[in-house]
């Protein structure tokens, strides 16, 4: 199977077609056999596409979630944070909040402000908070705006016990974001997962974290998500030792999601628990961009200051897309020009100037 996902002869066509009877097990077994190169060329081939209010995963377009954290979920901070990102062009993935505050309350305040901020500035984008997926339902029912639901997947059942999930639930919500949800669609899930969160709840059952990485993008998949990125050097820094790991985990993490149908980003990230640093990081977010990533993180100066982890920046994303020629989703891409951040597929002179959104 290796041999005929690397031949010169197999399209992306055909990928498709095989991925569909392939079991995760598989899916790792053929990652546990490639090299560095071996899973850049194969994930190269491989281009899932999906939609919400924009559509992600079409060739030549690289994406990202502006993530506008703040450690007290201050209004200001946020809005601050959101319209920096904006200006350098992240964002066109989701704008995607990560809560101090997991309560309904909290959280629908979030959801609101993001959406009357979209709303205001006419951005074709979809705004999603990271709370549990039942405090996100429960803010859907009230009324709360949600384009994107957000949850946390675990490639055991022992482990997404532990997440506070099930089939059950995660069927209930899809239907709930097609009947209520603010987005066109149909991909309205975002899932993230991440190397070694098994391990580190001791609900692995004896099976190594790779296989157990595969198995949740096989249970992603029969959701048909917008969006999926791993989180390997935050979810588990107890259990990648270093930034080879963390390297290593970032690549064969976006060639299995890919090969299961998933459109895949990535988040090369890593916190001070591990023997990693910038470079690390940067090296492993220019890797996985080569092998055609569909999106990556947008952090304020690439360290988070709630979450206390870092990750790509800003400065980043634009870098990203410079050395390799991509552009902004292509609904993004349209408003950005409008706007004047962007001209021909290249930031102007206003990128960065917050005073846009006065």
């Amino acid at each position: 199977m290796r041999d005929y996902i690397l031949s010169h002869k197999t399209h992306t066509s055909d990928l498709f077609r095989i991925s569909k009877g392939l079991t995760s097990e598989m899916i790792s077994g053929v990652a546990k056999l490639m090299s560095s190169i071996d899973l850049v060329v194969a994930s190269q081939k491989i281009r899932p596409i999906a939609h919400c209010n924009t559509t992600i995963g079409e060739k030549g377009r690289l994406a990202f979630r502006c993530q506008p954290n703040h450690p007290i979920d201050n209004p200001e901070g946020i809005l601050a944070s959101l319209k920096e990102g904006l200006s350098y062009g992240s964002g066109d993935a989701v704008i995607g909040v990560n809560p101090n505050n997991d309560s309904v309350e909290s959280v629908s305040r979030i959801l609101h402000m993001t959406h009357d901020f979209i709303q205001k500035w006419e951005i074709p984008t979809q705004n999603c908070v990271l709370a549990h997926i039942t405090t996100q339902m429960q803010a859907l029912k009230k009324g709360a705006p949600i384009a994107l639901m957000f949850q946390s997947l675990a490639g055991t059942q022992a482990a997404n016990n532990d997440f506070g999930i099930s089939k059950a639930l995660l069927d209930e919500a899809s239907e709930m974001m097609a009947k209520y949800g603010t987005s066109t669609g149909p991909n309205q899930l975002y899932f993230e997962t991440g190397q070694g969160s098994e391990v580190s709840l001791d609900a692995h059952l004896g099976v190594d974290m790779q296989t157990l990485e595969a198995r949740t993008y096989g249970y992603a998949r029969h959701w048909k998500p917008f969006m999926v990125n791993n989180v390997s050097g935050f979810i588990g820094p107890e259990t990648l030792y270093d930034g080879k790991q963390l390297i290593r985990a970032d690549l064969e993490d976006l060639f299995m999601g890919k090969l299961h149908g998933l459109p895949m980003g990535i988040a090369p990230t890593y916190t001070n628990h591990m023997q990693a640093d910038q470079n690390d990081q940067e090296i492993g977010g220019m890797l996985t961009a080569l092998a055609g990533a569909n999106f990556y993180m947008g952090v304020p100066g690439g360290d988070d200051v709630m979450l206390s982890y870092q990750d790509t920046s800003y400065h980043d994303d634009a870098s990203l897309r410079e050395m390799l020629g991509l552009r902004p989703l292509r609904e993004f891409e349209i408003w950005l020009e409008k706007i004047g951040i962007m001209e021909n597929g290249r930031l102007t002179d206003r990128a960065g100037d917050l005073s846009i959104f006065k």
